[in-house]
């Protein structure tokens, strides 16, 4: 399965972006954009920046992964019993 995540254009150089997710920033191409600027939201797939949406979409997305993502681990592990007195 393949997977975009929703990601900003935080700095841009020579073709290339650093992208941001929740703080956490990568390096993609974005040769595939056209006029890509800082500020941006794009969709990001195995290293390229494919095609800009608006932030909106994205935030709802990440929200979405989220939600899945924790849905996947599973309920917390039941708490041990507390003594009482």
């Amino acid at each position: 399965m393949c997977l975009a995540i929703p990601s900003k254009i935080v700095k841009i150089e020579t073709g290339m972006g650093t992208i941001d997710v929740d703080g956490v920033q990568r390096t993609c191409s974005l040769l595939l954009l056209d006029n890509p600027q800082v500020g941006d939201w794009v969709i990001v797939h195995a290293g390229f920046a494919l095609h800009k949406i608006d932030e909106t979409a994205a935030m709802e997305t990440l929200r979405l992964l989220k939600e899945a993502a924790a849905f996947a681990e599973g309920p917390p592990p039941d708490e041990p019993p507390h003594e009482t007195d």
